[in-house]
């Protein structure tokens, strides 16, 4: 495995972390362990003429490449089952009351794999039950790793993946594939817009945000960045007072409802970030 020179591993740390939030200041081996075998198939003996390239690459497409293989995590299902009590226990009925136009759009921010933002469409089934086709329920689920997103639109996993979902939402969310795995069902999938999105940048909604799902603290900044610039509508204040914000769930945080900032896009829809629900 090849080591990367202490000089070269704090200049990545910083530039991956300005530029996409993520903060590998403690993943030294993690990084070695998961580029170097990549490195040596590009050409390269060292990490440093290949972090040249990354650096100078115009086309960011090796820095794409090089983030897929740094964000490649092992994700499933219920894993803050916390967070999927909370929003079915408070938020939905919250939602239900309060959202006249029955249009509810949810935020998966840093989805990985699409457990996540599957996970809280079955939530929205399993809620609203055949009530849910007088609503208009939409998810985005963003990242930044091309190949989880692409992974993720087609919706397949592992057993592993889903060991710890009720047997009753297995049999009714999932099927079952000729390789042993299982496959969400469309009329779930078709809930999930999957784009991708760093949350490093500046982003302008088009429909509102009722919840947003994130995973880190940088996350949570980067989100609420984007509800805190002079465009944004409302009052900003802390928790159990209005809000501009959108609910947001890290851990154990909860922030209260709604936002009136909208998902970004132009009047024609045609901008590389576009996110239609």
């Amino acid at each position: 495995m090849l080591e990367i020179a202490n000089e070269d591993f704090v200049k990545l740390v910083k530039f991956i972390k300005d530029r996409y939030g993520l903060n590998l200041e403690d993943r030294k081996i993690l990084v070695e362990s998961r580029l170097s075998n990549y490195v040596l198939d590009c050409g390269f003996d060292n990490f440093s003429d290949y972090l040249r390239l990354v650096y100078n690459d115009s086309t960011q497409r090796e820095v794409a490449n090089m983030i897929n293989r740094l964000t490649t995590n092992h994700t499933y299902f219920m894993r803050e089952t916390a967070h999927f009590q909370h929003m079915m226990g408070i938020f939905l009925p919250y939602a239900e009351k309060n959202v006249k136009d029955k249009t509810l759009s949810i935020w998966s921010a840093g989805c990985s794999y699409g457990n996540e933002p599957y996970n809280i469409a079955m939530c929205l089934d399993e809620y609203f039950g055949e009530q849910g086709k007088q609503w208009d329920l939409k998810i985005l689920a963003t990242d930044i790793s091309y190949n989880a997103l692409k992974s993720a639109s087609n919706g397949v996993f592992s057993p592993a993946a889903i060991e710890n979902v009720p047997d009753r939402w297995r049999e009714k969310y999932f099927t079952h594939t000729q390789f042993g795995d299982y496959k969400v069902i469309d009329e779930i999938r078709s809930n999930v817009v999957f784009r991708y999105h760093n949350l490093m940048d500046d982003i302008v909604f088009k429909r509102k945000f009722h919840l947003i799902f994130i995973s880190t603290t940088r996350q949570e900044q980067s989100c609420v960045k984007s509800f805190t610039t002079p465009q944004s509508r409302g009052d900003i204040s802390t928790q159990g007072t209005p809000r501009a914000y959108p609910m947001i769930c890290h851990t154990n945080v909860y922030l209260p409802p709604f936002t009136e900032r909208w998902w970004r896009a132009d009047d024609k829809g045609k901008r590389e970030n576009t996110y239609h629900c």
